[in-house]
Order: C-alpha cells, then sequence, then structure tokens
C-alpha cells in the first residue's frame, strides 16, 4: 500500500521560505514521477513541480519557476519542495502525488497522493 505523509507548511510572510517533505513507503520514489500540485482558496487544484522518474528532469509551474526547487533523496526515499521568496498568491493547501500517468502535469497522471498541508503566506 502507497503512502504520502507530507510535513512542513505553516503561516510565513512575504518574502520567506519553506521547505516541504514528502516521505513515501510501498513505492520508490525514483521509479515513479512526483510532483507537488497545490489548491487555493475557492480554486482548482493545480500544478506546481515534477519530477520525472529515470532521469530525474525537473518541471514548474510558469508561476513559481526560478522560486520553487523539487528534490529527492533517495536513501530516505522522500521529496522535498523548497519554496523561496514566497508570496501570498502562493498561499494554498500543498499536495505531494506520485504516479506514472501520460501527463505528468495533470491530476491524473499520479494514483496516489499525500494528505495535504496548508501554506499561508502573509503581506
Amino acid at each position: 500500500q502507497v503512502q504520502l505523509v507530507q510535513s512542513g507548511g505553516g503561516l510565513v510572510q512575504a518574502g520567506d521560505s519553506l521547505r516541504l517533505s514528502c516521505a513515501a513507503s510501498g513505492r520508490t520514489v525514483s521509479t515513479y514521477d512526483m510532483a507537488w500540485f497545490r489548491q487555493p482558496p475557492g480554486k482548482e487544484r493545480e500544478f506546481v513541480a515534477a519530477i520525472r522518474w529515470g532521469g530525474g528532469n525537473t518541471y514548474y509551474a510558469d508561476s513559481v519557476k526560478g522560486r520553487f526547487t523539487i528534490s529527492e533523496d533517495n536513501p530516505k526515499n522522500a521529496v522535498y519542495l523548497q519554496m523561496n521568496s514566497l508570496k501570498p498568491e502562493d498561499t494554498a493547501v500543498y499536495y505531494c502525488a506520485s504516479g506514472l500517468g501520460v501527463d505528468f502535469r495533470s491530476r491524473s497522471g499520479y494514483d496516489a497522493w499525500g494528505q495535504g498541508t496548508q501554506v499561508t503566506v502573509s503581506i
């Protein structure tokens, strides 16, 4: 049984940094696409970043490019999202995801999800 357990998040001020963690069990992160999505208040869940299986290529939404970094720690079987220069518009519930779907930028590409963690960025 696959389980993704998230940690991190919280309330920060604009310009601050946060790191989200996602610890996987029942699945080896390096052999699956791993991603972060977020759901702002009143909006749909949206793609944030992904790290592809095999080569480890990374991809980002335009809104976070240059500020967020996704990475893997294979010995710990975990994925991280380092978020720098946070903005109020980054406020959302963030979700870790794992899968091997056709479209790694789409929710449909993932079959396992973390429990979600709130990130709130104040002005």
